[in-house]
């Protein structure tokens, strides 16, 4: 029987090198959006919002093909323009926002949505910087936020991960102590 080679990572100079020279012709590209896809709008707006503290950027509605866009992210709501085609590229020039897909009448669908977090494992997860990862998950709790790891439990102590209303999971890290983790 043939020995299996031990199962590992990339090394640090081979995970460089497959990252080396960019094209200079993507130099202005940028991550601009997650999508997710949600059943019920009023309660992942409500999350998105009220519980993580982002900002509706822009709401879109495509009734011929029965689905509504909501981009969100953190901006200041001053600074949304109000003209829709100056909004409309203001929204997609802000980088890291979220956009939440609902396909209408999925709300009244019993079967959810897959959050690639079992299997057939896919996508895993966002992540959320916060200034204090405890602070935030002790508002979470009292908001009844679902934990999936509180900040002490597991191995890898202060940083939490939280569901959004359709099993999403959502990482909460604070960029100061990812040093004192990673």
């Amino acid at each position: 029987m043939s020995e299996q080679p031990e199962v590992c990572g990339l090394s640090d100079q081979a995970a460089a090198a497959c990252c080396t020279d960019q094209d200079p012709s993507t130099k202005d590209f940028m991550m601009q959006q997650t999508m997710l896809r949600i059943k019920d709008p009023k309660k992942s707006l409500e999350f998105y919002a009220k519980v993580l503290g982002m900002t509706l950027l822009q709401k879109c509605d495509f009734p011929s093909m029965k689905f509504s866009l909501y981009f969100l992210g953190y901006e200041d709501k001053k600074d949304i323009p109000k003209d829709v085609k100056e909004r409309t590229a203001w929204t997609f020039s802000r980088k890291a926002t979220i956009e939440l897909t609902h396909n209408w009448g999925t709300e009244n669908e019993e079967k959810g949505y897959h959050n690639g977090n079992s299997d057939p494992r896919g996508f895993g997860h966002i992540g959320l910087a916060v200034p204090d990862v405890y602070a935030a998950c002790k508002r979470f709790e009292e908001l009844g936020v679902t934990f999936v790891k509180k900040p002490d439990e597991g191995k890898m102590k202060g940083l939490a991960f939280i569901q959004d209303p359709d099993g999403y999971w959502i990482e909460i890290l604070s960029p100061n102590t990812m040093t004192c983790i990673i």
